[in-house]
């Protein structure tokens, strides 16, 4: 028996489809399952900015199984030691911030992949990602299920986007509006045109090269970012749908 098929991966390298999914913040598994019920094609855990460590991160991979939403982690760095830690829990696609240079993009390649190739510990038989041990051939079939994106938000990040994008094994860069615009000069607005010609030239050249382009936006700008070439489209946050409802209830009524 061999490791689960990607199916968010196979589905990037299958078809043109722009891919649409939602942040989840809350770091609760009751809140993730029902996120999964919502229709995103995927659900992204956020382990760099929400209150998450490796047992909620688990809890909620378990509270998405049974959704539709592919369950994606991002880690809060791109260490060895964390990016073996998710996947032993049963991750298959990761996203790391704040990624600058292609060496950097290399060493989280072969934090994800297995010896010889790579350095991800053989530790599977006592782990969630082999069920543990009732999935025989995990280690030598893991590797082709895995997908890494790494998140461009900086301007050395954007600099060195082609030694990036050469990177095998990388399957996509995804960007980082808000910390790319605070980089360049510009906290917190990412319609600012430089900021914005930026992006879209990122979109456009990682396209260009083959891999997903990805970004998170929550306004009028995705149908822009798409056709510049985004395919990872993060269109919502549930911290922030739920505000939203919330407050817009409550003005309502009161």
């Amino acid at each position: 028996m061999a490791a689960p098929e990607n199916l968010f991966k196979t589905a990037l390298r299958d078809s043109d489809t722009p891919l649409y999914g939602s942040w989840l913040s809350l770091a609760n598994g009751p809140a993730a399952e029902m996120m999964g019920t919502a229709g995103f094609d995927w659900l992204l855990i956020d382990g760099e900015h929400a209150a998450n460590d490796i047992p909620t991160i688990r809890d909620q991979l378990i509270a998405l199984e049974a959704s539709p939403s592919h369950a994606i982690v991002r880690v809060p760095v791109g260490e060895t030691w964390i990016i073996k830690q998710v996947l032993d829990i049963g991750a298959q696609s990761v996203l790391v911030p704040m990624v600058e240079s292609g060496e950097q993009a290399r060493e989280l390649v072969r934090a994800c992949t297995y010896p010889p190739a790579g350095n991800r510990g053989v530790g599977a038989a006592a782990t969630r990602c082999s069920r543990f041990g009732s999935v025989p051939d995990y280690v030598g079939t893991a590797d082709a299920q895995i997908s890494l994106h790494v998140q461009v938000e900086s301007r050395a990040g954007v600099e060195a986007l082609d030694d990036i994008l050469a990177v095998e094994g990388l399957d996509g860069v995804f960007i980082g509006p808000a910390d790319l615009a605070a980089d360049m000069g510009h906290k917190g607005d990412s319609r600012v045109p430089e900021v914005h010609d930026t992006i879209l030239d990122v979109l456009r050249r990682t396209k260009a090269a083959g891999k997903t382009a990805g970004i998170l936006c929550l306004d009028e700008r995705v149908p822009e970012y798409v056709e510049a070439g985004a395919r990872f489209v993060g269109v919502a946050i549930d911290v922030v749908t739920m505000l939203r409802a919330a407050r817009e209830t409550a003005q309502r009524w009161k």
